[in-house]
């Protein structure tokens, strides 16, 4: 039998590109949508300036 190759899915490498692609994702993720609602809250504050 041979032996796993890097990407075969029971490799140790495997795994761990795996969880820290996963990991980034999710980092990444939360991020962006943090900078995108903060970004939306300081745009409705610029609008809301601008009416009064």
């Amino acid at each position: 039998m041979a032996p796993p190759g890097p990407y075969s899915g029971s490799s140790t490498l495997a795994l761990v590109a795996r969880t820290s692609a996963f990991t980034f994702g999710l980092v990444y993720g939360s991020l962006k949508l943090k900078y995108l609602k903060a970004k939306e809250k300081s745009h409705k504050k610029a609008e809301a300036k601008a009416h009064h």
